[in-house]
């Protein structure tokens, strides 16, 4: 598949990126590339495979909470942007 200049231009201006104009060949050819291969993919031959979502049959596998401790504590502090009460003070995340 094949994508004209023109075309590339108006993908990019519909993204509002800046393309300058020794970068056009490049991104003509990068676009070639991904759209051959997604041309090679939609036509893999997949008639006789059975619908799998994932490599194995495990679903929500979860593991027992432990404390471990540490053996060198302050080492592993020292890589801590900020501490608080001996702990890895973290931005609040949850409002």
């Amino acid at each position: 598949m094949k994508v004209s200049k023109e075309e590339l231009l108006h993908i990019a201006n519909l993204a509002d990126l800046n393309l300058k104009e020794d970068e056009v060949d490049n991104y003509l050819k990068n676009l070639d590339d991904i759209l051959n291969y997604a041309e090679v993919i939609q036509n893999a031959p997949i008639k006789d495979l059975k619908e799998t979502i994932g490599a194995n049959d495990n679903c929500n596998v979860f593991r027992k909470d432990e404390v471990k401790v540490f053996e060198d504590h302050d080492l592993l502090l020292a890589n801590a942007p900020e501490i608080d009460r001996e702990m890895f003070k973290i931005p609040k995340v949850i409002n």
